[in-house]
């Protein structure tokens, strides 16, 4: 695994830590779909989420979350569209973004967490 994806599924694991510190649960993870993937699908008891997780060393230039640009976003609605197709549910969907802010990379004792609920 090369740093890169290191650092992604270092990321991931943060995020869905956090989320169930939160509540929620796993559904799946890095779901994939010709159009694209959902690093995760969470559920508490009203929501059915699709998680993009954004990792990043620091916001100078963008906050993580504006990597979610309207093409990555389009990408996310049919990728969750074909998760729905097979999974049926009574929970409302909703797409959240939760960007972490980890300045020395593994290495970073307490990343800083932002969860962006109803997205987009």
């Amino acid at each position: 695994m090369g740093k890169s994806n290191a650092l992604g599924a270092w990321g991931e694991e943060l995020a869905l830590a956090f989320l169930r510190n939160k509540g929620y649960q796993l559904l799946a993870r890095n779901y994939r779909s010709r159009y694209g993937e959902i690093d995760l699908i969470v559920h508490n008891p009203m929501f059915l989420v699709f998680v993009e997780v954004k990792l990043r060393k620091s916001a100078e230039f963008a906050a993580a979350a504006e990597y979610v640009d309207a093409r990555k976003q389009a990408k996310l609605r049919t990728t969750a569209e074909f998760w729905l197709m097979d999974n049926e549910t009574t929970l409302q969907p909703r797409f959240d973004v939760v960007e972490i802010y980890a300045p020395y990379g593994l290495q970073t004792r307490c990343p800083r967490f932002y969860h962006w609920e109803d997205a987009f």
